[in-house]
């Protein structure tokens, strides 16, 4: 009788506990997420170059927030307070659905990369706060600089509330369509005409002198639209001496003109060599042969071995780094300015 009493007690004791327990649980407060007061913008004006695409990173801190988060801007509006639809609007824009790593065999294969969106020329990534200035965006749409340019708010929210950052500034620069470039941001007018190469190493054959960066200037030329000949995607590069005359390309004879650049069809007479080409130049930031090392601008190399004076081998060469951001047929043409290049023996 003894031991069923103490059966007895011992199962209402753990009735009782069970009871508690779920009575506590139900009285938990819900595991919602959080906005916290040290989630921050650390930069509040964006000064992106036109026709190019630009995105801003690391330009916030997440704090205590529980993520995800989400962003979205909002008041979007000019310096002086009047609407701004030319950044509110959706712009169709080209998209990587596919990464490119270089080894693409054709401009049908780049482009099957590729796909048209509809997005505004400015925005903000949803759950990041990273913003991005589409390449679409020009200076007869947008305001840039020296006009005062935007001001806009972003939202920050999740299930737990929401938070605004206020007064953010978008002043963009005028378009340079290539670098190395002489178009000053802000006025969109030459310093001057022509860039210097990365790389020299020749010798002029009046001087027998190694010439300097500063002999040769390099010209990015834009060709009008529809010659006979070119596709509105191309590229060419071209030599020319002192006098103005055009020196063969084949006279780069060491040059690897099957990897100079990412481009097809190559055509190469006394004249120039042309290829097909995607654009922009180099079509992303991903480091490939046709790179510099971090990917960040196209490398072009002309190379030619001579011999010098007690049997020295020189291995001469002309390169260049650059980035063309504007489709188009472009025309890159180097020109000796004060001796011309030294191809034979001594």
């Amino acid at each position: 009788m003894k031991t069923k009493k103490y059966f007895l007690s011992v199962a209402i004791m753990l009735t009782g506990m069970m009871l508690v327990l779920v009575s506590c649980k139900k009285n938990l407060p819900d595991n919602r997420l959080s906005i916290a007061n040290d989630s921050q913008y650390t930069q509040f004006l964006y000064q992106p170059t036109l026709g190019r695409n630009t995105l801003f990173t690391n330009n916030f801190t997440y704090g205590n927030s529980s993520r995800p988060l989400d962003f979205k801007i909002v008041n979007m509006r000019t310096f002086g307070g009047e609407p701004a639809p030319e950044l509110t609007k959706l712009y169709p824009v080209k998209v990587w659905k596919t990464a490119y790593d270089g080894t693409e065999k054709s401009l049908a294969e780049i482009e099957a990369k590729r796909v048209i969106e509809n997005h505004p020329l400015f925005e903000v990534r949803p759950h990041s706060g990273e913003f991005l200035m589409w390449a679409e965006a020009n200076s007869n749409m947008i305001k840039a600089q020296p006009d005062s340019g935007y001001v806009f708010d972003v939202e920050m929210s999740n299930t737990g509330g929401r938070k605004y950052f206020q007064n953010f500034r978008l002043s963009p620069l005028r378009e340079r369509p290539y670098e190395p470039s002489p178009l000053d941001p802000i006025t969109g007018q030459g310093t001057s005409t022509s860039v210097s190469p990365a790389g020299l190493f020749i010798t002029g054959t009046r001087t027998n002198q190694f010439l300097s960066s500063s002999d040769v200037a390099v010209v990015f030329n834009k060709l009008p639209k529809g010659l006979p000949g070119y596709s509105g995607h191309s590229i060419s590069f071209k030599f020319i001496d002192t006098l103005a005359q055009v020196i063969d390309p084949n006279k780069f004879a060491l040059t690897d003109w099957g990897n100079l650049v990412h481009g097809f069809n190559m055509i190469k007479d006394a004249t120039k060599v042309k290829f097909d080409v995607a654009y922009p130049i180099p079509l992303t930031a991903y480091p490939t042969k046709y790179t510099t090392t971090d990917g960040g601008a196209a490398r072009v190399v002309f190379r030619f071995d001579r011999q010098a004076f007690g049997a020295v081998l020189l291995h001469c060469y002309l390169a260049l780094n650059f980035k063309i951001y504007e489709e188009g047929d472009w025309e890159i043409i180097f020109q000796f300015k004060n001796d011309k290049p030294k191809f034979d023996n001594d």
